[in-house]
């Protein structure tokens, strides 16, 4: 166990298996594969409905009925209520590669040509499939589909060529189409009977007859590449839609038997699936690039147009920085996308415009990856700056100018920033000053510039006179920072140099050698440290106040990939290619913890509340997120769960939850929920921490309402006093009044209850019969003497039923002078003395239990005062809470001295 604990990933949409749609009601889902885990999307908006759990393989094929999703995952199909796994079948002994729903049976065929028909009406966990055919040995399925109104008969296409029609319930073979000579890749059936299409490796797409064996009609496609992925549209339009492995979806005419329109960019890999909603001009489709598109064919020419997608990076992330306080993520990937993440709802998350790029695209006739900027090899912003101007700036790679972002908007912004050296060199590093006005560039070929995000005019440049060649550097500019008073900017050279200037007047202050090549710098503006990686493999930190190095860090074997410091500046991150991240302490100046994963880290960042640690890695589409431990554990010793030198081998977190299933949305109508609090939820640990109190997580509001209730009673006190109502309903009895009001007869168990009301009287009066759900658990809870199932309960209440139920053991008759014992008030009154006493001296739910008793006291601090025996109980209460209070002011007093003894420290 370490620091960090796998939380989940995000940015995965979908990948490389074909997508299972149904249709609930009104409501359609579509269902896809995300690796080792699949998810569910409303295809109303496209929002994310349910994640599945985290499989020991991955995805091949999925089918979906109702509320079960059948996921093939190796040699086993697993069966998934929402997203629990109530079965798993095992009777296949290769790789399942097709799936197919057939009414109430689910058809799967494997790798050695096994075809088992499995029946899921009472889906048992040990059910064994109901028949078994065995194809032949020079036939390899590629795909499975069953003809419309064909009864008990499925289709299947082959790698060889050829097609056949089985009959499922006599498991004979009827019929044997030739083929064409190319391996078939898919097949759909048709709205029109006996016609359906079948699309080949070699770009050609067959419409044809079953059941004269009679071929209608041959499209073939223009680019180059099999055919994936066919559709037909079913509202009565004769379209026939089909995709490539070159992205393209060609949509064709099947009564003027042509081409009719060509969606060129519409993925930017291999399409996977290809669906027309049933009586709807929409089509869906799915590609290997990590994206679900819907185009709507509602034009007046009759092309589509992009009616909503969900996508995510299609290529993996070169740098990733959290940004609005940890709820979201800027990541830069190598898909020339720059894109915006969120942590808490998966459908905020978007990618930044670049002005239009499709719409050039078609015009300039050039395809969108020619259009878009170039991979973003470094970024940095300003959060203070983002409802004024562009706080975003970012190099991309061999581009000698840089680009602004304005992120409240989501775009591109109006300037671009051109450094004025004469060799136009690509632009490497940038930093953002911290007042959000300005920004630092430096280039390959050594050049500072400064300028102003607002107007993105320059502002200056920095020269080192003794280079002699009119540039900050000899060589390369690896990295730039600014201090927090914009007083100092700090270079690195790719040679070795570290040079300090004055922010403002551009001189060259101090420099110093670090003694080999440096790749990265990371700057940390409250301490004034900075952490400079060389290709040595040594991470060195220098006090730029001081201007001496303070730290040296050594451990890892490969390059380093990134660093980044903790928000406190007590931890410095690192990662590198030998597939490790380790965790230093930059005050013991010593490693704390460190793990490895089987795919290297790329880019790292801790969020700014260091909670997450997000990560990416090399071949890896998605961002990974981490739980820190030493914020949720409630462990106050960091060793305890550290590992110090040693290093520990974890896997990637997952796409689901780390129980292994995950519900998003439990309800469509509610909305989303977010992952982290469940996660959260499950690292809690319930003992209680020594010499320290607990909270009792609830919200601030619940328990406040209890000191303030009085004030909120009066605030909503109603203006205007009732009104009598008109006239009675007709099914209750009335009679006349003197006053006008409508009395009520009196049923006879009324009558009955008023003759035994002494009897009543009495009964009320025994404390061995309490009267509420609230007396009850008090009295039970006092007998066990473990008062948890009573904290609950209370903790579950409004202030205001709160405040009634304590007020219903109040006592309205101070005449009667019995005995403690046989008053049933004051019987609980003292039971909830004695509550007191113990959650105070177990500081258990603190906050929360102070509010209650001063409540209590409110209401019953006058009978206190009057029983002799409730004194005690009550100085007893007193002492114990002075000195739980004294330990608690002594804790923050040693909490303040530590804080100011850390900020006035220099390393």
């Amino acid at each position: 166990m370490g620091i960090f604990e796998p939380f989940r990933a995000i940015g995965y949409i979908t990948s490389g298996v074909p997508f299972s749609v149904q249709r609930l009601g009104t409501e359609t889902f579509v269902t896809v594969s995300v690796g080792k885990s699949f998810q569910v999307y409303d295809c109303a908006k496209l929002t994310l409905v349910l994640v599945g759990p985290q499989l020991p393989k991955k995805i091949r094929a999925l089918a979906s009925f109702r509320d079960y999703t059948f996921a093939a995952y190796g040699n086993h199909i697993g069966v998934f209520k929402r997203a629990h796994q109530v079965a798993t079948w095992s009777r296949h002994n290769e790789k399942v590669n097709l799936l197919l729903l057939f009414g109430e049976y689910i058809l799967s065929v494997d790798a050695k040509h096994n075809l088992f028909i499995w029946a899921f009406k009472g889906i048992d966990q040990n059910l064994a499939p109901v028949r078994h055919i065995l194809l032949e040995d020079e036939f390899t399925p590629s795909c499975i589909m069953h003809p419309d109104t064909y009864l008990n008969k499925v289709l299947i296409g082959s790698q060889e060529g050829t097609l056949q029609l089985w009959n499922i319930s006599t498991k004979e073979k009827i019929y044997e189409f030739k083929g064409w000579k190319s391996s078939i890749s898919t097949c759909v059936t048709s709205p029109a009977l006996d016609v359906v299409a079948v699309g080949c490796a070699d770009g050609n797409i067959h419409v044809h007859n079953l059941r004269y064996d009679e071929e209608l009609v041959t499209f073939t496609h223009s680019t180059r590449g099999a055919v994936t992925a066919l559709s037909f549209r079913t509202d009565g339009q004769p379209l026939l839609a089909s995709g490539g492995s070159s992205g393209v979806i060609s949509i064709w005419n099947l009564e003027k038997r042509r081409l009719q329109t060509v969606i060129r960019d519409a993925h930017d890999s291999s399409i996977i699936s290809l669906h027309f909603f049933a009586n709807e001009p929409v089509l869906m489709s799915s590609s290997a690039d990590n994206s679900i598109k819907m185009w709507i064919f509602d034009t007046s020419d009759g092309d589509p147009r992009l009616l909503r997608f969900r996508s995510g990076h299609s290529a993996p992330p070169n740098c990733i920085r959290f940004y609005a306080n940890g709820r979201h993520i800027l990541s830069a990937g190598q898909d020339r996308a720059f894109r915006l993440f969120s942590v808490i709802q998966d459908q905020q998350s978007r990618e930044l415009s670049q002005r239009h790029v499709s719409k050039r695209a078609k015009r300039l006739r050039m395809k969108e990856e020619e259009i878009k900027l170039k991979p973003v090899v470094s970024f940095d912003f300003a959060e203070i700056r983002e409802r004024d101007w562009c706080n975003v700036v970012t190099c991309h790679m061999d581009t000698p100018r840089a680009y602004v972002w304005r992120l409240q908007n989501f775009v591109l912004g109006e300037h671009i920033l051109t450094p004025c050296c004469d060799d136009q060199k690509p632009v490497k590093a940038c930093s953002i000053s911290v007042c959000g006005n300005f920004a630092v560039l430096g280039t390959e070929g050594g050049w500072i510039e400064r300028f102003n995000l607002q107007s993105g005019i320059s502002r200056g440049i920095y020269v080192d006179k003794s280079e002699g060649k009119g540039s900050a550097h000899d060589g390369e500019v690896v990295g730039v920072a600014c201090d927090a008073t914009n007083t100092l900017m700090m270079s690195a050279g790719y040679h070795g140099d570290i040079k300090v200037w004055d922010f403002k007047e551009r001189e060259l202050k101090y420099r110093w050698e670090v003694g080999c090549a440096v790749v990265k710098i990371v700057y940390h503006r409250p301490n004034g440290l900075l952490a400079t990686v060389g290709d040595d493999m040594i991470i060195r930190v220098f006090d730029v106040v001081a201007l001496r190095m303070v730290r040296k860090f050594e451990g890892h074997s490969d390059r380093i990939t990134d660093v980044c410091f903790s928000e406190d500046g007590k931890w410095l991150l690192s990662s590198s290619m030998d597939g490790s991240l380790r965790i230093w302490d930059v005050i013991l100046a010593r490693q704390i913890d460190a793990l490895r994963v089987d795919v290297s880290i790329s880019a790292l960042s801790l969020s700014p509340n260091m909670d997450v640690l997000a990560t990416s890695h090399v071949d890896q589409n998605g961002v990974y997120l981490w739980v820190n431990q030493a914020m949720f554990s409630g462990l106050s010793n960091l060793d305890s769960y550290a590992s110090g030198r040693e290093v520990i081998s974890v896997k990637l977190p997952a796409v689901s939850s780390k129980e292994g299933t995950q519900d998003v949305m439990s309800d469509h109508s509610t909305g989303q929920q977010s992952n982290m609090k469940d996660t959260l939820h499950a690292l809690h640990f319930d003992f209680q921490i020594p010499e320290l109190v607990t909270l009792s997580l609830l919200p601030k509001s619940q328990w406040q309402g209890l000191i303030n209730l009085d004030i909120i009673k009066v605030r909503n006190k109603p203006i205007e006093p009732p009104k009598k109502p008109e006239k009675a309903p007709f099914f209750l009895p009335s009679v006349p009044s003197f006053s006008g009001e409508i009395l009520f007869k009196p049923n006879d168990s009324d009558e009955a209850k008023d003759l035994k009301g002494d009897e009543l009287e009495n009964s009320k009066r025994k404390p061995d019969l309490p009267q509420s759900q609230f007396s009850k658990l008090l009295q039970s809870s006092a007998e066990m003497e473990n008062f948890l199932e009573f904290t609950n309960y209370i903790k579950a209440l409004s202030p205001s039923a709160l405040d009634m139920e304590l007020r219903m053991l109040q006592i309205i008759d101070d005449e009667d002078q019995q005995e403690p014992e046989k008053r049933p008030e004051l019987y609980y009154i003292q039971l909830l003395l004695d509550y007191f006493i113990h959650e105070i001296s177990c500081r258990n739910n603190f906050e929360f239990i102070q509010a209650v008793i001063r409540l209590f006291l409110k209401i019953h601090g006058e009978t206190v005062r009057r029983q002799v025996t409730l004194q005690d109980k009550a100085t007893k209460l007193l002492e114990i809470q002075s000195s739980v209070w004294q330990k608690v002011d002594r804790m923050f007093q040693s909490a303040r001295c530590m804080v100011t003894f850390l900020s006035n420290s220099q390393f």
